[in-house]
C-alpha cells in the first residue's frame, strides 16, 4: 500500500462543499454534489479500484481552493504524473490536480498540518462584478481597509473565537491560534488574508462580516476586540458570502516538507 499526497485547486461555486454526503463509493443525494465524491471517483478510475481521501481542510458550499492538499492510499502504484494527468482528465473543468508526491505513512493531510491560510476578496465599487464574480464578494459602500487592518490585529494570538463561530459548528471548543491577519487594498479590491492553526465553521467569513462593519464606519476599530472578549455570536456582524473565500492551503513543518520532497509552497 502506497500513500500519496496531492494538491488540488477548485472553483467551489457548483459544489455542496467538500465533505461527501453519501457512503464511500455511492453517489451524493439528488441535488447535491460534493468535491470529495467527485475527486474520489476520478482517483478510483486511475487506480482501478476504490480510493478514499483525507483533506487538509474541509471547505463549505461555494468556497474555493487554490491549494487544497489531500492524501490517499492505493494498493497500486502509479507515476505521480500519471496520477495528476489521469485524475484531472476525469474531473470537471472546475477541479484540477496540481501535483502528486508519494509519501510515507507518517504524512497526514489534516493532522500533519500546523497552519491553514485563507484569502477573502471583496470588490469595493458601486457596480457589481461581471468578470471574476465567482471569486469576489461585492461591497458598494466605501471600505476603509486601513481601519479594518488595525481592528483585525486585536484577534491575533490564541483566543476563544465563539463570537465568530456558527451555531452549527461541531468543534469541541472554540480556542484557536490566529497567527496572522492582513487587510489590504489594491485598486478596487480589498483582501483579507488570514492564517491560523485551525479554523472554526464559518470563522473566516464571520470575521470578515464584522470587519466590513468597521470598514463602512458603522463601528469603531475597538469593536473587534469587544466582540472577541464578549464571545457572543449574536453581537457580531453577518456571515460574509462564500463567493469571496479561497482556501490558499495548509502549511506543514519544514522538516517534513523537505524530507518527503513536498512542494515548497506548503512549507510553514
Amino acid at each position: 500500500m502506497q500513500r500519496y499526497a496531492m494538491g488540488i485547486e477548485y472553483d467551489g461555486s457548483e459544489f455542496s462543499g467538500w465533505q461527501r454526503l453519501s457512503k464511500h463509493g455511492e453517489r451524493d443525494p439528488e441535488g447535491y454534489l460534493t468535491l470529495q465524491s467527485v475527486i474520489e471517483e476520478a482517483l478510483s478510475f486511475v487506480a482501478g479500484g476504490p480510493i478514499e481521501t483525507i483533506c487538509a481542510g474541509r471547505t463549505d458550499a461555494g468556497v474555493h481552493a487554490a491549494g487544497q492538499v489531500i492524501h490517499f492510499d492505493s494498493p497500486v502504484r502509479r507515476d505521480p504524473r500519471g496520477w495528476v494527468l489521469g485524475t484531472t482528465s476525469k474531473l470537471p473543468p472546475a477541479i484540477g490536480a496540481l501535483w502528486c508526491v508519494p509519501v510515507t505513512g507518517e504524512f497526514h493531510a489534516r493532522f500533519s498540518a500546523r497552519a491553514r491560510r485563507y484569502r477573502y476578496s471583496i470588490l469595493n465599487r458601486t457596480v457589481r462584478p461581471a468578470l471574476q464574480r465567482q471569486v469576489l464578494a461585492w461591497e458598494r459602500r466605501h471600505l476603509d481597509a486601513d481601519a479594518m487592518h488595525r481592528a483585525a490585529q486585536a484577534l491575533l494570538g490564541e483566543n476563544d473565537f465563539s463570537a465568530f463561530r456558527t451555531v452549527q459548528c461541531q468543534a469541541p471548543h472554540a480556542r484557536r491560534e490566529l497567527q496572522e491577519i492582513v487587510v489590504s487594498r489594491e485598486g478596487d479590491v480589498v483582501t483579507v488574508e488570514v492564517q491560523a492553526n485551525a479554523f472554526l465553521h464559518h470563522m473566516v467569513r464571520n470575521i470578515v462580516g464584522s470587519l466590513l462593519v468597521v470598514g463602512r464606519g458603522e463601528a469603531p476599530e475597538g469593536w473587534m476586540a469587544e466582540l472577541l472578549a464578549g464571545r457572543d455570536r449574536t453581537r457580531a456582524g453577518p456571515t460574509a458570502p462564500a463567493s469571496g473565500l479561497v482556501f490558499l492551503g495548509p502549511r506543514y513543518p519544514g522538516e517534513l516538507v523537505d524530507r518527503l520532497d513536498l512542494p515548497a509552497q506548503i512549507r510553514l
